[in-house]
């Protein structure tokens, strides 16, 4: 297959769904050779938010120590290959397709078959292997105990900042989805974990206790350096990313620090596009609230017209609520995804226009202090637009 082709028979794989539990990716990453060298050194970073950010610290901070580092994470905003990294290079079409290639042919009469997901950490791995990294840096899907990078032996584990999500999957209370968080940790290996609500930092506890794995808690921000990344929370990030580093057994400097923390990139996390837009994914309660934070330290005069769309699952009126006091409109629109929600269906005390189109709701907005939120989908079709670039429909 050539790229597009492979592109196009990996997107059909959507079509088997979400599957958690690590029998299907450990016999897949077995049997296409994937799992990472002895010599490689694993950091795995769970939660619920700050995952990305805080992947991409602990990946700034290998890359200036001199590792070549494997970044894998999910979703992308544009093009698939943003998932997968070597030392902040993406990997290649050509590298893709042929990956891609001989899991079809491994994979053709298996069942249960393989998902989207599962798929894209094998070629991740097998990439990652190819290239000899030293470090490898894993963000989950969305789970824990049953996501499938956790078949990837780790030697440190890292959690991120936990709140309700993905109840479908992974329970109703905090409680549960910090228990099913915390699964991801291993008996003799570093437990790493950001302050957490008093219900999650319980139930951390408990887990991190019953399978021996040594837990340290961050207890505050990282001060003394300056941060590419916006938000006083991602210092908390930073804090984690150090740490974990350290916890892998890498001696960090000052400069190495402060170098590799105000040089990470990590797009659609308060970023300005141009000066008067910027793009956010806060899709959750705890990320619209760190948004609406960010966005009155950075703006403390201002108020932003909010174009808005969002998926089902994503409590999008609850959203919608917790933006109001930094917006002074909102522009509805739809999110090409399956599971978007119709922009007529959104409701504010604020002013607010419906727009059929993404398109014609930037061209409202151009000359506004513009603020992008609601879902990744969403940042990832309007980059797509202003980069002159297509992006590829994705559910996961």
């Amino acid at each position: 297959m050539n790229y597009q082709e492979a592109i196009t028979w990996l997107y059909s794989t959507q079509l088997f769904g979400i599957k958690l539990g690590l029998e299907g990716p450990t016999r897949l990453l077995r049997d296409f050779l994937a799992f990472p060298s002895h010599k490689t050194n694993v950091i795995h970073v769970a939660g619920t938010n700050g995952k990305g950010s805080t992947c991409a610290m602990i990946d700034s901070l290998g890359r200036n120590l001199g590792l070549r580092t494997g970044l894998f994470t999910s979703p992308h905003l544009i093009d698939y290959r943003e998932r997968i990294r070597v030392s902040g290079i993406e990997i290649s079409e050509e590298k893709t397709a042929d990956l891609l290639t001989e899991i079809r042919s491994l994979i053709e009469d298996w069942d249960p078959h393989p998902t989207f997901f599962e798929i894209t950490l094998a070629v991740a791995m097998r990439h990652f292997r190819d290239c000899s990294c030293d470090l490898i840096v894993l963000e989950t899907g969305m789970g824990g105990r049953l996501d499938a990078t956790t078949a990837v032996p780790a030697d440190v584990c890292v959690l991120t900042s936990i709140s309700l999500d993905h109840s479908k999957w992974l329970g109703d209370t905090l409680s549960q989805i910090a228990e099913e968080k915390a699964g991801i940790a291993l008996e003799g290996k570093p437990l790493i974990c950001a302050p957490q609500q008093p219900e999650a930092e319980i139930a951390i506890k408990r887990t991190a206790n019953q399978r021996r794995a040594p837990l340290t808690l961050i207890d505050g921000p990282l001060v003394g350096y300056s941060l590419s990344l916006s938000g006083s929370h991602q210092r908390e990030n930073a804090a984690l990313a150090c740490e974990a580093i350290s916890a892998a057994g890498y001696h960090l400097s000052f400069d190495v620090v402060r170098y590799s923390l105000s040089h990470t990139d990590w797009p659609g996390r308060f970023e300005r596009v141009r000066e008067n837009l910027i793009l956010d994914a806060a899709h959750n309660k705890q990320a619209a609230e760190v948004l609406v934070d960010t966005f009155q330290t950075e703006y403390p005069q201002q108020k932003a017209t909010i174009l808005f769309g969002a998926v089902e699952d994503k409590s999008p009126q609850e959203l919608i609520k917790i933006l109001e006091p930094i917006a002074s409109e909102f522009h509805f629109v739809p999110v090409n995804s399956p599971r978007g929600v119709a922009p007529e269906l959104h409701q504010t005390t604020r002013p607010s226009t419906i727009h059929d189109n993404l398109t014609d709701a930037l061209n409202a907005t151009q000359l506004s202090l513009t603020l992008v939120t609601g879902s990744l989908f969403l940042l990832g079709e309007i980059k797509a637009i202003l980069s002159g670039k297509k992006t590829t429909k994705t559910m996961q």
